[in-house]
């Protein structure tokens, strides 16, 4: 993966927002961290292209976020959008979430997760059964 070159000021940024994780990212990270979530190797506040994302897995180029509802005001979510389309462009898969989400159903967040890697096994086709 290329590196791009990060200015010291994001990198600071980055760190401080490491240490002050809201309970939902926390609950996420311990769920992803040290490869527990199918080996995929996450990195939390991870700089990209000029923003911090909170978590991103660099092998299969999924940025996940966790959002408050902060991220649904309408300047909020333009930001956002532009922030998105931005990182898209440069192959990354950005997956949201809500705080409530991770914290009352991390399973599926997680299961969506590896999901979108392509590590998840499909259930099997529902046979039909016939009277």
């Amino acid at each position: 993966m290329n590196h791009h070159p990060v200015p010291p000021k994001n990198r600071r940024n980055a760190k401080a927002m490491r240490r002050a994780m809201t309970d939902a990212e926390l609950k996420f990270w311990n769920a992803v961290r040290a490869h527990r979530l199918m080996g995929l190797s996450f990195r939390r506040q991870m700089p990209i292209a000029g923003y911090i994302v909170d978590f991103a897995c660099p092998s299969h180029k999924i940025i996940v976020e966790i959002d408050g509802s902060g991220h649904t005001h309408d300047e909020n979510a333009r930001r956002d959008a532009v922030r998105d389309r931005a990182l898209e462009h440069l192959g990354w898969t950005i997956l949201r979430f809500a705080n409530a989400d991770a914290l009352t159903d991390l399973e599926n967040v997680c299961l969506h997760v590896i999901t979108v890697a392509g590590l998840a096994v499909p259930p099997p086709p529902m046979m039909e059964t016939h009277p």
